[in-house]
């Protein structure tokens, strides 16, 4: 049994048919249970997606924010045009569930091309197959996208983001790094490590001729005034990222505000500043947002409005500082990890946006290299998630008023835990 699963999990092409049959298997299910049970498999916001999208192809001047809650850009209610054909199919409204598992399919790949690349990992095709079946049968992954959540779409354009930079692709990396904020705010993290990260050694191809190059070449000075560092800084990948990114960004949203208005300047980016959605979230923040949420108008300081602070420093400040230079793809876990740990709303379709880099983590971890260690962050992580939800449970289905201190306590002891495996990749990017 176990040569088996290591004969799946070690070759690309069973182990891509293993991931596609998962998640058909669990998009069958889920039409077995959404026809059947009263607890439903497809995820709330899969109906506000396909609402959004038959919105927005009712007439020229549809909009998806008609349909209210949508949050997000409509190129994402565009992907899901084919959902509003022939109403009533089964197959069609499904068909945006089956583009969120091939997303995540895709995803995989591209974290094998980034394992087994010649600048970070460096893995055999069998080890990056290994380690890329963390994602492609995680079956939190697998549930999460057949549910009918986007995540999958940032997955792969977060991971074609590392497979851009890594390979000195620098045009290409700025249109994914604008479309992917573009498409979902949180990646703009990822800029300042990018950026820290590309200086001159680092965008050099190390050929044996240029390092024998460099090596017949005086060493140039080191800047000492503070033009001499601003200069030596804006180097010309690092100006060209930051203008496509740019570019691409604000392209993307002009042609947005000039087709839908203010509703796209408000959903898609405002309404994220203030939201108080305290339902199935994970973040210590819970309490205060529900209490919040039943005096809307109050003009006191809230602390939705603060909350950024400690989660910004962290994941766009002080960890790329650490260590972009070190290992980027870490870095990137790192600051994930912190931005989704310390936000205000946490949910566990979040998960996904860090979870994408844990197979690029992994070869040099200390989770691996001290099993002891990693079992324990794992069993923590999920026993603790699992205590939450199990006081959410006798909220939401059982009626049972389990704020405090149940919901609270759960909440808190979450997130204790995930600071301290933050801190477990932030001391490996020390080790370095």
């Amino acid at each position: 049994m176990a040569d088996m699963i290591k004969a799946v999990v070690s070759r690309p092409v069973p182990l891509f048919a293993a991931a596609t049959v998962l998640r058909a298997a669990m998009l069958v299910y889920g039409l077995w249970q959404d026809a059947n049970s009263p607890l439903k498999y497809t995820d709330i916001d899969y109906l506000v997606f396909t609402d959004a999208a038959r919105f927005a192809s009712a007439s020229p001047s549809g909009s998806p924010y008609t349909r209210e809650t949508y949050r997000y850009t409509p190129l994402l209610a565009w992907l899901l045009y084919p959902t509003t054909w022939q109403p009533g199919s089964l197959f069609w409204f499904s068909s945006g569930k089956v583009l969120f598992a091939a997303a995540d399919l895709l995803a995989g790949y591209l974290i094998i091309q980034v394992l087994r690349g010649p600048h970070v990992r460096m893995l055999s095709v069998e080890r990056a197959c290994r380690y890329a079946s963390i994602w492609l049968l995680n079956p939190i992954v697998a549930t999460i996208s057949t549910r009918g959540s986007s995540e999958g779409l940032l997955g792969v354009m977060v991971m074609a983001l590392v497979w851009a930079v890594l390979e000195r692709r620098v045009a290409l990396a700025g249109m994914l790094l604008g479309l992917s904020v573009h498409f979902k705010i949180y990646p703009f993290i990822y800029a300042p490590a990018i950026i820290w990260w590309m200086d001159a050694d680092q965008m050099v191809r190390r050929t044996q001729a240029r390092m024998r190059k460099a090596r017949e070449t005086p060493s140039r000075e080191q800047p000492e005034g503070l033009l001499d560092v601003i200069v030596a800084f804006a180097t010309p990948d690092r100006i060209m990222l930051t203008a496509v990114s740019l570019a691409t960004f604000l392209g993307l949203n002009l042609f947005m505000y000039a087709r839908y208005g203010m509703p796209f300047v408000t959903h898609t980016f405002l309404h994220h500043v203030t939201r108080i959605d305290h339902r199935h979230n994970f973040s210590p923040y819970n309490i205060l947002l529900y209490l919040n949420s039943a005096n809307p108008n109050s003009t006191s300081l809230k602390v939705e409005s603060v909350a950024f602070v400690p989660q910004l420093l962290l994941s766009t400040v002080l960890i790329p500082l650490v260590g972009a230079k070190r290992d980027l793809p870490t870095t990137m876990l790192a600051q994930t990890f912190a931005f989704v740990t310390f936000n205000k709303v946490c949910t566990s379709q979040y998960f996904l946006w860090y979870m994408v880099f844990l197979p690029l983590y992994l070869p040099n971890s200390s989770l691996l290299r001290h099993p002891r260690l990693g079992i324990s962050a794992l069993v923590l992580w999920v026993a603790t998630q699992g205590l939450w939800l199990q006081q959410a449970y006798s909220l939401e289905f059982l009626g049972q008023s389990t704020f405090f201190p149940g919901l609270w306590t759960a909440s808190l002891t979450f997130f204790l835990v995930n600071c301290w495996i933050l801190g477990i990749f932030v001391g490996d990017l020390e080790k370095r």
